[in-house]
């Protein structure tokens, strides 16, 4: 009688660990030689983290020169960001672009003190939540948004994007 209990309450934590999230199409795209950089299935495991129905992505991980001139033709902003999302379909299934500015990326990173695959597993979650239509223009977007990117990375293994260093896991160097 008692291994059939035990085996009952095991049951649905298995059911829920195999919760479906979207599928995703995923191509990656290395256009620069910049170093650290995320690998393709690391890449794949935060998108699909932050994914809630099908998709189509493309990530690509740029250099300053490409982050910018992106920028520029698209936003009239006339230097490197961090990542950008091109939304290519806004309804399920999702699909659109990534691009992740590696020097940007490690350089926030080091200034935030922050490991620089957290920061960008943040920015990853952050654009694939983007491309479904999340935005973070009004302070109470801008909350909900970062309540799901806090979850999401926490549930991936990442400290919460927005602590402070010392609660961040790295110290002040």
């Amino acid at each position: 009688m008692k291994r059939e209990k035990a085996a009952s309450r095991a049951a649905p934590r298995q059911l829920k660990a195999r919760r479906r999230r979207g599928d995703v199409e995923l191509t990656v795209q290395y256009a620069t030689r910049a170093r650290p950089i995320p690998s393709e299935r690391n890449l794949r495991k935060w998108v699909e983290a932050a994914l809630q129905a099908d998709a189509r992505v493309t990530v690509r991980i740029v250099g300053l020169a490409e982050g910018r001139a992106l920028n520029r033709d698209y936003r009239g902003r006339d230097y490197a960001t961090n990542v950008l999302t091109f939304v290519l379909s806004d309804e399920p299934p999702y699909d659109g672009d990534l691009a992740l500015c590696a020097p940007v990326v490690t350089r926030e990173a080091r200034e935030q003190q922050k490991d620089v695959m957290a920061h960008y597993a943040h920015l990853t979650v952050h654009g694939v939540l983007h491309l479904q239509g999340y935005e973070h223009e009004r302070d109470a977007d801008a909350t909900a948004m970062e309540k799901l990117e806090t979850r999401i990375l926490g549930q991936l293994g990442f400290p919460d994007p927005y602590a402070t260093p010392s609660e961040h896991g790295r110290q002040p160097q």
